[in-house]
C-alpha cells in the first residue's frame, strides 16, 4: 500500500520543482517519490506560484557542488588510466 504524503510535503516538493532548476527525475529521486507522481502533482498545481525560500541558495550550491564532484570524479578516472599507461612504459 502506498504511503500518503502530507500536504506540507507536497508543497515542498512542488516548490523545489518550480524554483530549483533541477530535473524532474532528480527531484523525484531526491524526495523518494515516483516520477509519474511528481508529474501528476505538478500538473494539478498549475497556476500556483511558490516564492523562493531561503534554502534556494543552498539548493543552487548543492547543484553546483554535484556538477563539480562529477567533473572531479571524471578527472580522477582519467588520471588513474594515465598512471597505468605511463607505469607500463619502459624507458
Amino acid at each position: 500500500m502506498a504511503s500518503r504524503k502530507t500536504p506540507e510535503f507536497k508543497q515542498e516538493v512542488l516548490r523545489v520543482a518550480q524554483t530549483s532548476g533541477l530535473s524532474r527525475r532528480q527531484i523525484a529521486s531526491d524526495f523518494d517519490i515516483g516520477f509519474s507522481t511528481l508529474n501528476s502533482w505538478i500538473k494539478n498545481s498549475k497556476g500556483q506560484v511558490f516564492d523562493p525560500s531561503p534554502q534556494d541558495d543552498l539548493i543552487k550550491e548543492n547543484e553546483r557542488l554535484r556538477k563539480e564532484n562529477k567533473l572531479l570524479r571524471e578527472d580522477r578516472e582519467m588520471l588513474k588510466k594515465a598512471t597505468k599507461f605511463f607505469a607500463g612504459q619502459k624507458p
